[in-house]
């Protein structure tokens, strides 16, 4: 558990997490509205190195974020306004898993079929301020020695 004082913080974090990720891995988002899920996000793409602008996916669902350099492409997609299983399956998520990092926000419940192996995230607000309490949880082999937290490398 990481607790991080403001949107900056939040970004920081993201790009540090963003060394630990590679093509094929699965990131799921969860927490209510505001935590900061697509700030983190915005982070993780500038530790990929990925074409921006980041911005939140709702009203067209995924977004491909191409590779600059080297490095991975990131798929960004929101499941907020998905109804269920068909809805993802629709998007095609899985065309691209093994050569893109894709993180799904919302994705909590739907898209854990998508990989046995994935890093599920959970945003939590702490006081009336920026404050963001990130929990990071690693499923399957690809996590058992990662650090679940980016400041332990």
């Amino acid at each position: 558990m990481t607790r991080l004082a403001t949107p900056d913080d939040m970004r920081a974090y993201g790009a540090r997490l963003a060394a630990t990720l590679r093509a094929g891995d699965l990131v799921i988002l969860s927490g209510p509205l505001g935590a900061g899920k697509t700030t983190l996000v915005q982070g993780i793409a500038e530790g990929l190195k990925v074409r921006g602008p980041i911005t939140s996916p709702t009203f067209v669902i995924a977004r491909v974020h191409p590779s600059l350099g080297q490095g991975p492409a990131l798929v960004h997609a929101d499941a907020y306004r998905l109804g269920g299983d068909l809805e993802v399956d629709d998007l095609d998520l899985d065309a691209s898993l093994d050569e893109s990092v894709t993180v799904v926000e919302w994705g909590e419940g739907l898209v854990e079929g998508l990989a046995e192996d994935r890093l599920e995230i959970h945003i939590d607000r702490e006081g009336g301020d920026d404050a963001r309490v990130v929990t990071l949880r690693g499923v399957g082999a690809r996590w058992a020695d990662t650090p679940s937290d980016p400041r332990e490398e």
